[in-house]
């Protein structure tokens, strides 16, 4: 979909009822503006980061087992790869 705007005198532009039903932008909500190669891209806000992000790249991590990441990290960084010792 693509539509069609004016930027007023302001350097205002006006959303298309169109667009904010498709995003689900309401009044009061805020966007996020990325410029990529010369162009803008606009998107709400997302209200929680953590929930936004979930799951984000999951092929990449499919087949990792997390502890035995962390410890050949750990090996590699130079650190102890032991269990943390308890207070």
């Amino acid at each position: 979909m693509s539509a069609r705007v004016t930027v007023s005198s302001k350097n205002r532009i006006t959303l298309p009822a169109t667009v904010s039903r498709q995003l689900g932008i309401n009044s009061g909500d805020t966007l996020l503006i990325l410029v990529r190669d010369g162009y803008a891209v606009l998107m709400p806000e997302p209200g929680d980061y953590s929930d936004r992000l979930r799951g984000l790249h999951r092929e990449i991590w499919q087949d990792v087992e997390p502890q035995a990441y962390v410890r050949q990290e750990r090996e590699v960084w130079g650190e102890p790869t032991g269990n943390p010792r308890s207070s």
